[in-house]
């Protein structure tokens, strides 16, 4: 097991944060040299890019992807018709996201806000400052820890990194910290770690993502052919 009880990143990690800071740096380096800049997350604007993050919660993003082109082809990808559409319209516009009728009501909540709260300008919300930005979207109803984050990080522009199952478990896989650890503590490990930069988590994230997606899977996980090889990756110094 790596790790040791020195000087803890946190109250449930498994090692110090320099410790900590040498693995993820040695997961970062194995990750991008196997899948190169993945210019991560897609969507055309910012505001599919947040539809994009409230319609993911509970489902692979090739359902989101879909949903997203039916919602394009009904000319519902802008602030104003989203708001406009009937809620039923929404709903069956989004109906390979799952959970399509909380999703549309969670849609409509908040396209309800950036035109109550900021004039029906979405880059009026996105240009607050990222606590202030974080602590509206966490207000909204649906809209949880992640993503609120993933609007941060990818519409915003703002330097917080994304926490989600992929992080949890490649992280316990390399020992570094337990699956359940709290998401706050989480994030609180990659922000000691390493300094405020959105362009950097934004491909860090990325990485995570695609291991997991291809390698570090919760079910018949393909270690013999993990590029980061996660074990060696936790022991890097390099």
């Amino acid at each position: 097991m790596f790790g040791c009880a020195i000087s803890p990143v946190a109250k449930n990690s498994k090692c110090s944060i320099a410790e900590a800071r040498r693995a993820l740096r040695g997961l970062y380096r194995r990750a991008f040299a196997h899948f190169g800049p993945l210019h991560w997350w897609p969507g055309e604007t910012p505001f599919e890019i947040c539809v994009g993050a409230i319609l993911t919660q509970n489902t692979a993003w090739t359902n989101v992807e879909k949903a997203i082109a039916v919602l394009r082809r009904k000319n519902l990808l802008t602030v104003e018709a989203m708001r406009r559409a009937r809620l039923d319209h929404l709903a069956r516009a989004i109906r390979s996201s799952g959970y399509y009728n909380q999703k549309a009501r969670k849609l409509k909540t908040f396209c309800d806000h950036v035109a109550k709260a900021h004039d029906g300008r979405l880059e009026k919300l996105l240009a607050l400052p990222p606590a202030r930005l974080r602590a509206e979207l966490l207000a909204l109803n649906g809209i949880g820890p992640e993503t609120a984050d993933s609007i941060v990080l990818y519409a915003a522009g703002q330097p917080i990194f994304v926490i989600d199952a992929y992080t949890r478990r490649i992280l316990a896989r390399m020992g570094l910290t337990p699956e359940e650890i709290d998401y706050a503590e989480l994030q609180d490990l990659f922000h000691r770690c390493f300094p405020p930069d959105a362009p950097f988590y934004n491909e860090f994230h990325a990485q995570i993502v695609y291991l997991g997606k291809e390698f570090c899977r919760r079910r018949e996980p393909r270690c013999g052919d993990c590029p980061a090889a996660l074990r060696r990756a936790a022991g890097a110094i390099d």
